[in-house]
């Protein structure tokens, strides 16, 4: 196999979308950096992805709830002389219930993951990629991004800055080399459920994580800002009102209300959206 002479870096990696990102990068040619909180799994998919791609593939051991998370990460990238020129920000993990029975600091932890290491990481790795003249990142959002959801309401806001954040790049960067993509899937077959004990929570029709990734990385060859993997979901997506707001987080109530009534809070770390 021929290498791209590509590094990529994704995070959450040791399972699900990230996993998923991590071969098919490999098997493109990418030499690989793979960040997550479990070293072990992190270290087994490493070995895996050497012997049977021929790629480099260095691991780092971060928690992204740290307030410090992307300066580490960057700093250790320094330390074993390594550029990136793809960065995958796949870490992230959901909770669902009533606002008032979910934890504080779960809460907060979750926006330290989705959003604040997310844009944390993006802002220290632009910069080199500017300087070297080209680059890629992939934000993976969720279908959830396009509209308020209640039983949700920290998970989907979340999702909606890390769509609107990549949007936002992807015009501010066209010309200059960069790609920025939002990957908006819908319920996807990831540790994300593994523990609900219902799937009423998915609201949908289960994925692969395998189709999410092709669809991302066709999505990214064309430059297309964002995609949302699957006709269905992409119907879900777009087909809901959007004035007014306030009907539309009424209408989203009827339609997330099984997570209330089957009265199981997810509270799952996953690497997937």
């Amino acid at each position: 196999m021929t290498r791209t002479g590509k590094t990529a870096l994704i995070t959450g990696a040791s399972s699900g979308i990230g996993a998923e990102f991590a071969a098919a990068l490999a098997a493109r040619g990418d030499d690989l950096v793979l960040v997550a909180r479990s070293l072990p799994r992190l270290e087994a998919l490493a070995a895996h992805l050497s012997q049977r791609h021929g790629v480099r593939v260095e691991v780092i051991g971060q928690d992204l709830t740290a307030p410090d998370a992307a300066a580490r990460v960057t700093e250790e990238l320094a330390a074993r002389g390594l550029s990136i020129d793809v960065l995958v920000n796949n870490a992230g993990f959901g909770s669902a219930g009533r606002f008032e029975d979910l934890g504080v600091e779960r809460e907060h932890d979750q926006l330290m993951v989705n959003v604040v290491a997310l844009a944390g990481l993006t802002r220290r790795l632009i910069p080199d990629m500017l300087e070297r003249g080209g680059g890629e990142i992939v934000n993976v959002a969720s279908t959830a991004a396009f509209q308020p959801s209640p039983y949700f309401a920290t998970y989907s806001s979340g999702k909606a800055f890390v769509l609107n954040f990549s949007l936002s790049l992807w015009s501010e960067y066209r010309g200059r080399g960069i790609k920025v993509l939002a990957v908006c899937p819908g319920p996807t077959e990831t540790p994300f459920f593994e523990t609900v004990g219902t799937r009423d929570a998915a609201l949908g029709r289960m994925g692969s994580a395998t189709a999410v990734v092709r669809s991302a990385l066709r999505a990214l060859e064309r430059n297309r800002g964002y995609v949302v993997p699957g006709a269905q979901n992409f119907a879900a997506a777009h087909l809901m009102p959007r004035r007014p707001r306030t009907l539309v987080a009424r209408i989203a109530k009827f339609v997330t209300r099984a997570v209330e009534d089957g009265g199981r809070p997810i509270d799952e770390m996953a690497a997937a959206a």
